[in-house]
């Protein structure tokens, strides 16, 4: 490794040890209580399955982990988060660097995604959107390994379906990044013809589908309560002829307003801005397939079902958008205007986390002011009362029975909203606030 490589490795390892640094330590600072999505997360990780009422299981599987090592200690969620967008970060910087086979580019790629507020101002609540980050970049990361070889390897192969279930198993719409890849694949290996097929390729769908076998088994025992929600969340139940058009024109405006800082850094640090695009540019093909494919079939489900896409939901999309462009650009960018790019990244580093702080502090009436701590002791309280055992299980919505699950000493598992079947069998529990507690 030259001098040039380890410089470039080390501000790599600078920028991303302040990131996790400053985004585990502002939201422990000014947050009282964990995000919502944290506390469902949380809640659901109590009583582990292969599915649950909302989503399927990765992104309580994870936090639970967690808290059997640390328990309930609020700072360790917020780091969990970090952890995830580093992992991303770092997979987005490998690809950028053996891509464009420039690390300065690789690094200026992962430095343009901190203009994106989706990797920095809502990292601290770790969520479904958050639990996929580490397994798109390391899907594309290994489609790119089997996509520019001629000998394709078994452990790639492995891995990439290995990631790709991990993936889905977080979130179902990371469905449209293997989609768009598979898209890839096929286009070349049947249509133009450019890329033999390979029986290896098989080992990633067999590996990605037996890993979802026992989710699959869930979904089915379970009226496929979670693909229900999904679409209940979309409004697709109530659509009109309007929405078709409505809400894709609402979706493409936002991603606008989403990108806006990014295309500000991306200003300064081009000198001219000259277009040129070869689809025979084997690289080129597989950026826009990564980057915009999911993006446009996301747009096109919006225009046939007339469905609402959440912004949130966007969250992993735009990981390799710094790369695409870098690559589109590379030849025009001006490095003498490498203090401004600094600058203007700079201002945005700090600017978000300073503008999560003055919300959080300013704020009072948000879910990160509820006092699940304080409740959870009264409750306590309550219950010794009455009996001497310690509380097993908690039933209600995930927010208050959640809280009372992660604050509680005992830990008692969360069991859904109103399981009378479980109270049925109890002698011993009570109820406050719409929240039942008491022992199996």
């Amino acid at each position: 490794m030259n001098v040039l490589s380890r410089q470039i490795n080390n501000i790599f390892f600078i920028f991303t040890l302040s990131h996790l640094i400053i985004w585990t330590l502002v939201p422990s600072l000014t947050n009282k209580n964990l995000p919502l999505d944290t506390i469902e997360a949380l809640a659901w990780g109590s009583n582990l399955d292969w599915g649950f009422n909302k989503h399927p299981p990765m992104s309580a599987f994870f936090p639970e982990v967690f808290f059997q090592i640390f328990g309930p200690q609020d700072w360790v969620y917020y780091l969990l988060s970090q952890i995830f967008v580093l992992i991303a970060f770092y997979f987005v910087f490998k690809f950028s660097f053996q891509l464009l086979g420039n690390i300065k580019l690789a690094l200026i790629s992962v430095l343009l995604l901190e203009s994106i507020y989706f990797y920095n101002f809502t990292t601290p609540e770790f969520n479904v959107n958050v639990c996929q980050l580490p397994f798109w970049s390391l899907v594309v990361y290994y489609s790119w390994k089997i996509y520019e070889t001629k000998e394709i390897k078994f452990i790639d192969c492995f891995l990439l379906g290995l990631f790709a279930a991990f993936g889905f198993l977080s979130k179902y719409l990371f469905l449209y990044l293997l989609v768009s890849i598979d898209l890839l694949f096929i286009w070349l290996i049947f249509f133009k013809k450019t890329k033999r097929f390979d029986f290896k390729y098989l080992i990633s769908l067999e590996v990605f589908f037996i890993l979802l076998v026992p989710h699959l088994i869930w979904l089915f025992n379970n009226d496929f309560i979670t693909v229900s929600y999904g679409l209940k969340r979309t409004g697709i139940e109530d659509s009109k002829i309007l929405d078709h058009l409505k809400y894709p024109l609402l979706f493409l405006l936002k991603q606008i307003g989403i990108l806006i800082p990014f295309f500000a850094l991306i200003f300064l640090l081009i000198k001219k801005f000259k277009l040129k695009i070869d689809l025979k540019d084997k690289k080129l093909l597989f950026l826009i397939f990564i980057n915009f494919m999911p993006i446009i079939l996301m747009l096109i489900t919006s225009i046939i079902t007339g469905s609402k896409i959440r912004t949130m939901w966007m969250t992993p999309f735009y990981l390799f958008f710094g790369v695409f462009f870098v690559y589109l650009f590379q030849n025009q960018i001006n490095f003498k205007k490498i203090n401004s790019f600094l600058y203007g990244f700079l201002f945005l580093f700090f600017l978000s986390p300073i503008f999560y702080s003055y919300v959080s502090i300013s704020q009072s009436d948000k879910r990160t002011d509820y006092p699940g701590k304080e409740i959870a002791k009264k409750i306590q309280i309550v219950w010794k009362q009455d009996f001497d055992n310690e509380i097993e299980f908690v039933t209600g919505d995930e927010w208050k029975a959640g809280n009372l699950s992660y604050h509680l000493k005992s830990r008692p598992k969360w069991e859904g909203y109103n399981n009378n079947e479980i109270l049925n069998k109890s002698s011993q529990f009570i109820c406050v606030d719409d929240v039942c507690l008491g022992r199996y």
